[in-house]
């Protein structure tokens, strides 16, 4: 796998929510959610490349699944990361559009 291709994976969805929408209206900030096992550089190249924007910085955090029941079987959903991504002043990402 080239490293073109690595970076097209690692981004899986934008989070759009009422709380990303209000850090990226106050800090120009955007949430994703990114494989498990990518990097903070990884992360910073994906978004350039997907979006043609300068990064300025990255802040990843793992997001505990929940615990479930159903009946009487337990179980949980698989944890995953979420990377919150800081553009530079004059950028912008238009989900609409890309």
């Amino acid at each position: 796998m080239s490293n073109n291709e690595r970076l097209m994976k690692v981004l899986l969805a934008p989070r759009v929510t009422e709380k990303s929408t209000i850090i990226g209206d106050k800090h120009n900030q955007y949430v994703f959610k990114v494989v498990k096992n990518a990097s903070k550089p990884e992360i910073k190249k994906a978004v350039e490349l997907m979006f043609t924007v300068e990064v300025d910085s990255v802040q990843v955090c793992i997001v505990k699944g929940k615990r479930k029941r159903f009946k009487n079987v337990g179980g949980s959903r698989s944890d995953w990361k979420k990377a919150y991504v800081k553009l530079k002043p004059g950028f912008d990402i238009d989900y609409i559009g890309a």
